[in-house]
């Protein structure tokens, strides 16, 4: 089905993390999906970081079209029309190019900007853009930066990825702003590629299990 942006940021509030995929091997992404879906994350960010990805989209959409598909680390107009093609749900980038704003649009895709500074955001504000991923998101500052941000800026809606792992994560879920945050510790490549799906429930849990223990925190 097709999502409107405030739909995918209410899913993204549900789910509260993101995992964020690199893969060599486009058949790993069933076994991984299923694995992600038993312990609570129907959800998965594939990213364009290796040529697996297209394919890793197609098939994963095919064969398990309840689970949301997110194309990430899109550069250029060509990979937009690649995770369309494929079936993505949306698309997510690491900085801020208007010609792929531009491009997702005109084809009605859903798209989340990277930002990470206010001349980002404004031209994000401009083109009618209000969810933004904030990337990379430790190394630009952290909690701190994106309180800052939020001072003029608090219309916008956060997606942190960068740097989260499971100590800090719950002190980016207390900013009411931050919907989710995308992270690739509980996936990591070399757990995808020795197939240790058990490992990778295990991380899942405990991340899942660190969150919601910690929903009520707010840092007002």
């Amino acid at each position: 089905m097709a999502y409107r942006t405030a739909e995918i940021v209410e899913k993204l509030r549900a789910w509260k993390v993101i995992p964020v995929i690199a893969l060599d091997n486009p058949e790993m992404i069933l076994p991984l999906a299923d694995c992600l879906a038993e312990h609570g994350l129907p959800v998965v960010e594939i990213t364009f970081r290796s040529s697996a990805a297209e394919q890793a989209i197609r098939l994963l959409k095919q064969q398990r079209p309840a689970i949301f598909v997110a194309a990430g680390t899109v550069l250029n107009p060509e990979q937009v029309i690649q995770a369309k093609n494929a079936g993505a749900d949306c698309v997510v980038t690491p900085g801020f190019n208007p010609k792929i704003v531009e491009l997702c649009q005109r084809l009605s895709f859903p798209i989340i900007p990277g930002v990470n500074n206010p001349m980002a955001i404004e031209a994000a504000l401009e083109m009618g853009i209000h969810a933004v991923k904030f990337f990379p998101a430790e190394a630009s500052g952290g909690v701190a930066m994106i309180k800052a941000l939020l001072g003029p800026y608090p219309m916008l809606q956060i997606m942190p990825t960068g740097g989260i792992h499971l100590q800090n994560i719950c002190d980016y879920l207390a900013i009411p702003n931050v919907v989710a945050c995308g992270g690739s510790w509980f996936v990591e490549k070399q757990l995808i590629q020795q197939q240790n799906w058990q490992e990778i429930g295990r991380l899942t849990q405990a991340v899942m299990a660190q969150i919601n223990n910690e929903k009520g925190r707010s840092f007002l």
